[in-house]
């Protein structure tokens, strides 16, 4: 799951209110108040923690949460836009991935350790920008070296002071030139380092991650040092060579202490499908005892949630204070299936409500995100001028909520199929047909989608 750059100062974050939050999260998401008020309590609970005496704050643990719902709802998405307006390190997990020791998945604690990877590259990227302008002075002046001829040695009859003015003016006059432009096209020779490095696995039963050995850091730098001369624009070889002076002027040492302890005190962890690790049988329904596989994830999972130390390239990190939310359909089975302990861990339960038509209507248009305002901005890309009447707005949120009824129930997913086969005709024309205006009404959306939805086997194929 991508990491998304800070919209706001952490003074921003820390002044929040519940109900700004929940204001926020009503840009990206409809409807859904229970779970949108939850969240919104969890993180300003996080807040107020960090105000407190350090020893008060190690005591309170987070109140994780577990959304129960269908598929398609907004849970995923209100976990999303609550860590971007956090600035907090947030990855998604799917539940059934992970395993116990002697089944194929993955081990639990790579969660922590993919956290942490991203967390890294969150505060690597806010360093990063910081020192941007330093380094770019930096990328400059070696690129004016690669551009400019070597200094030679005054001759016996030359004045030294005099050669190291008419360089000066030379250096000067190709940094306008470079700043203006002028030499984008030139190219220039750069020694570039080769950071490729051979791919290790290892086969013995268990995870490369419960080994605990990364043989890149095991290794040491065998590989480092050899470069390889390429031939870039400027342009690119300023890109090369400023990323390079970035690497220099950022202190990786205080990266990774800053990111440990991010993933300590604002990390998220969204563990999503926790449904399809529960076992249907738990109360003895079917007489035939507990699923292992399924009650060994739950296990396996348990200690990160309850609050355990992980091992990671960059350092221990504690998980006592990570925010956890699950989020499950609970079609087939209940959250009371799923063992004691873990259900424990999740006191705080919300229940999202299946998308109607009139929400349909509204994620089609309210958003910041608003489906029909990225396929506007698409097609704009070819300059043809799209629009929608509100009634073809409407007839397509009843097509959706239609066919959610006839087949599956895949919640506002089911818009996309709906859109891309509405727009199917023009995306592929949208190219030819010139500058010109296209409204799509309701008989037009009938034209497309009636037969369509009409026709149940069709829709189950198509839609």
């Amino acid at each position: 799951m991508a990491i998304f750059l800070p919209e706001r100062s952490a003074t921003a974050v820390d002044s929040l209110t519940p109900r700004e939050v929940v204001l926020e999260l009503d840009k990206y998401v409809i409807g859904q108040a229970k779970a949108k008020r939850a969240v919104a309590i969890a993180l300003r609970s996080r807040i107020r923690r960090q105000r407190l005496p350090q020893e008060m704050a190690d005591e309170i643990t987070p109140k994780n949460i577990l959304m129960i719902g269908p598929t398609g709802v907004g849970k995923t998405e209100i976990a999303r836009r609550l860590a971007r307006l956090a600035q907090s390190p947030f990855i998604k997990v799917e539940a059934s991935k992970f395993t116990e020791v002697g089944y194929v998945g993955r081990d639990v604690e790579s969660m922590v350790r993919d956290l942490v990877e991203l967390s890294v590259d969150m505060v690597r990227a806010e360093k990063a920008e910081e020192v941007h302008d330093k380094a770019r002075e930096a990328g400059e002046e070696r690129l004016l070296d690669l551009l400019l001829p070597p200094t030679r040695s005054p001759a016996a009859d030359e004045d030294p002071a005099a050669l190291r003015e008419q360089a000066s003016r030379t250096r000067a006059r190709i940094r306008e030139q470079f700043r203006d432009g002028r030499l984008d096209d030139r190219v220039v020779e750069l020694d570039v380092r080769e950071t490729g490095m051979p791919s290790f696995e290892l086969i013995a039963g268990t995870s490369v991650e419960e080994i605990g050995v990364n043989l890149k850091d095991m290794m040491g730098n065998m590989f480092q040092g050899r470069t390889k001369t390429r031939r870039l624009k400027v342009p690119d070889a300023l890109e090369h060579l400023v990323a390079e002076e970035q690497a220099k002027l950022v202190d990786m040492e205080s990266v990774s202490r800053d990111a440990l302890r991010r993933v300590e005190q604002t990390g998220i962890i969204f563990i999503d499908e926790i449904d399809k690790i529960a076992s249907r049988d738990a109360a003895g329904g079917s007489g035939h005892g507990p699923d292992v596989s399924r009650e060994g994830v739950q296990r396996d999972i348990l200690p990160i949630v309850e609050g355990t130390t992980v091992n990671t390239k960059h350092g221990m990190v504690r998980t006592d204070h990570i925010l956890f939310v699950a989020a499950g359909a609970f079609h087939v089975s209940k959250p009371s299936d799923l063992i004691p302990e873990l259900q424990g861990r999740f006191p705080i339960r919300v229940e999202l409500d299946p998308l109607t038509r009139d929400d349909f209507v509204q994620i089609l248009t309210q958003p910041k995100n608003a489906l029909i305002k990225q396929y506007i901005a698409l097609i704009g890309t070819e300059d043809v001028g799209l629009s929608f009447t509100p009634g073809a707005v409407e007839r397509i949120a009843d097509f959706a909520a239609r066919v959610n009824e006839i087949t599956e129930n895949i919640g506002a997913r089911r818009l996309h199929t709906v859109m891309e086969r509405l727009l199917d005709e023009l995306s592929f024309d949208a190219s030819e047909i010139g500058r010109q205006s296209v409204t799509i009404d309701e008989a037009y959306v009938d034209r497309m989608l009636a037969d369509i939805v009409k026709n149940e086997d069709l829709s189950r194929y198509i839609l």
